[in-house]
């Protein structure tokens, strides 16, 4: 579908919500100023009636709001992967990948409750924490309403609501080569609400450096992104929205001097590793409309419409990549969904009954042409290169529809029990039914006690399933390790939680949380062959269990906060995508229980942030034990520790005006540290943390 019936496609089905509610379909007068206080009021009482659609009873909540947002090292420039890493149980991995509680990836995200499907990008954010005034993590023992992506629901609630008007430029500058412009603009009239931001990236560290060094070769990213988000309240106290993103970045894939070519011809010149061309490119743009109720009558609902088109296509370098692994694919991935979501409650006394139903179609395109070479009867590699074209098409259709009841027995008992029925019709046909049973009770003290239950049912990732015809390469140095199933399985999985939330002090807040989870098929991904994609594979078992403490302090103009994690993942018996695994390494993992690959023991996180005569100073760290590394994932790597530090102030300047400054340094010691060394299961190349950068932004607010 071309870019252009997408949008058509969109602006029919606004047309149609627009023609089925008859108080849109009217003209509306020009409202008074005097009646924007009013719709300040309703837009705030469906923000809150939206939220209490999609509760977060029993599950562990760690919420950042605007304040935390722009104490940050980098503000609301800091990319949303790293405002993430904050959160209790958030791991780092290379390409910015992020693992909560030993979950590979299988992160849901939400704009205003509404969700917004996966992408196939790798390197960029697709999502940009400017656009956000609230930015919430939900892990543990989730609510019915919550399916598929279940490691943690990433929820974000926009900007535009307040009904601020006025715009900002944006400029941080910085090593390496750091240039970012960004803009905003808010505001309302007549009943609307709008807001919209866009902005350009571009520095010299696109993706990790694959070296210790200061800086990376060939690593330069460009990146555009926009979101605009528009409301329009009704005078039957309901709403209209459309939401609008998009990001489109270009990578170079950093090169490592020095290495050696596996397959060179005897009459040609051997290749230099560090002269490599490689290149990804990344789209995603998703589009969202909907429709939200809260007249007051028996039934509070939102009906939404989404539709997301994301791409990704890896570039080779043709002889480079032909001469250090024997392949070099030209491939590109396109994946097209749409859906709707329909979420319900009808709130009584001591019962609020929730219902809603999702549904989504997806199609996912797969063009590969590789460059070989031959190989003869004893296996010796004949120099007369060959072209293998490959292409694919999948299509997945996930469907599923939930029912929860919140009880109230006792003034301080909460109980809320549901269920949630999923099917999935991809390459497999598969469903199951999920019970969902969470109790909280509220003790004396501002403690609260939580525990929950939940079966999870996660579909695999259809954008990222490549059916390649393993057969084609047969013979050729493009031949997979060995032989195997493709066809991706969903992950069952078990989740138990238990944890608590108390104050210890006027000024403290201590929370603690364990949980584990018994899991049939477990999900996993992997970096096979040259081309920075990932493929899905499954383990016949898993287990993951861990406990995660925090610390909050607040008192006046200072603020603080520590977050620890211990988890531990492990699975046995790899069963499908077996073709990309060695028969030894596939023999030893059907024997034993190994650690994931992304199994981090000990993850650390926090912050202090103090006002001093208008300037706020803000200081936090990472910290890991390190993740996972050698053969069978048996050995780690070194721990790792990074400090953060930045001040912001404003100041008036008679030929400016208002202008906002921050001074941030990422890695303040410069410390040296290694996120993947390229062993392991499933682990392409080896990729170090980011060294020390020094940054300045400056922000210039408009109106208001």
């Amino acid at each position: 579908m071309s870019y252009s019936q997408f949008f058509l496609r969109r602006a029919v089905l606004a047309g149609l919500a627009l023609l089925t509610e008859p108080s849109l379909a009217e003209t509306v007068e020009p409202a008074p100023a005097t009646d924007l206080t009013e719709i300040q009021v309703t837009a705030r009482r469906l923000d809150e009636a939206r939220n209490q659609l999609m509760p977060e009873i029993g599950a562990s909540e760690y919420r950042l709001a605007a304040a935390d947002l722009k104490n940050l090292p980098l503000g609301e420039s800091t990319p949303l992967n790293q405002v993430l890493l904050r959160a209790p149980g958030v791991t780092q991995d290379s390409f910015g990948q992020l693992h909560v509680r030993g979950d590979h990836a299988n992160l849901q995200y939400r704009i205003n409750d509404v969700v917004i499907p996966e992408s196939i990008a790798l390197f960029g954010q697709a999502l940009n924490p400017r656009f956000a005034n609230e930015i919430n993590l939900l892990t543990g023992a989730l609510p019915a309403q919550y399916g598929y992506r279940t490691a943690g629901v990433v929820d974000i609630h926009t900007k535009g609501s307040d009904y601020h008007n006025g715009s900002e430029l944006n400029l941080l500058v910085g090593s390496p080569a750091h240039r970012e412009f960004d803009g905003e603009v808010s505001g309302a009239t007549e009943g609307w609400s709008y807001y919209a931001t866009g902005g350009h990236v571009q520095n010299n560290l696109g993706i990790e450096n694959p070296l210790p060094t200061q800086s990376a070769q060939h690593d330069r990213t460009d990146q555009w992104s926009g979101f605009a988000y528009a409301a329009h309240v009704l005078p039957t106290s309901a709403r209209v929205s459309l939401m609008v993103g998009l990001a489109d970045d270009s990578f170079q894939i950093p090169v490592r001097p020095g290495l050696s070519p596996l397959y060179v011809s005897p009459d040609d010149a051997p290749p230099l590793s560090a002269a490599l061309d490689d290149r990804q490119h990344e789209g995603n743009r998703y589009v969202v409309l909907a429709y939200e109720n809260a007249s007051g009558g028996p039934l509070h609902y939102q009906f939404a419409l989404y539709d997301r088109e994301s791409a990704v296509h890896y570039l080779p370098d043709l002889k480079g990549d032909l001469a250090f692994s024997g392949a070099a694919g030209d491939i590109s991935r396109t994946n097209s969904r749409w859906g709707v979501q329909f979420d319900a409650s009808t709130p009584g006394e001591r019962h609020t009954l929730r219902f809603g139903l999702t549904y989504h179609d997806e199609v996912a395109h797969t063009t590969a042409t590789t460059t070989v070479y031959p190989l003869d009867a004893m296996g010796d590699v004949v120099f007369n290169s060959l072209t293998i074209a490959d292409r694919s098409r999948t299509g997945a259709r996930l469907w599923g529809g939930y029912l929860q009841d919140e009880w109230h027995p006792l003034d301080r008992w909460t109980v809320n029990l549901g269920a949630r029925f999923d099917g999935y019709d991809g390459l497999i046909r598969e469903t199951q039914l999920s019970p969902r049973l969470a109790v909280v009770v509220e003790l004396d003290g501002g403690t609260t006690v939580h525990a929950g239950y939940a079966r999870y049912f996660t579909p695999p990732p259809t954008e990222k399933i490549s059916p390649e015809s393993v057969g084609l390469f047969a013979q050729t140095t493009g031949a997979a390790p060995s032989t195997g199933d493709a066809a991706v399985r969903a992950e069952r999985s078990h989740y138990f939680d238990l944890g608590l939330m108390t104050r210890l002090a006027p000024a403290v807040t201590f929370g603690v949380d364990g949980y584990f989870r018994s899991i049939t098929d477990l999900g996993d991904e992997g970096q096979f062959g040259p081309a920075v994609l990932f493929s899905p594979f499954n383990y016949a078992r898993g287990r993951i269990y861990g406990i995660e403490t925090t610390v909050g302090w607040r008192r006046g103009t200072t603020s603080a906060y520590l977050n620890a994690a211990w988890g531990r993942a492990e699975a046995t018996q790899i069963v499908t995508g077996q073709y990309n695994f060695a028969a030894e390494e596939l023999a030893a993992i059907a024997r034993q229980w190994i650690p994931l690959d992304h199994d981090q023991r000990i993850t650390l996180s926090g912050g202090l942030t103090q006002e001093i005569r208008d300037t706020t100073v803000s200081v936090d760290f990472i910290a890991g034990s390190g993740l996972r590394d050698g053969a069978l994932n048996a050995n780690h790597l070194p721990s790792y520790v990074t400090f953060n530090l930045s001040a912001h102030r404003k100041m008036m300047l008679s030929f400016v005006g208002e202008l906002e400054w921050t001074l941030s340094v990422i890695n303040l010691f410069d410390r040296v540290y290694e996120l993947r060394d390229g062993t392991g299961v499933g682990v392409g190349a080896p990729q170090w943390g980011q060294r020390r950068g020094v940054y300045l932004g400056l922000s210039r607010a408009f109106g208001g």
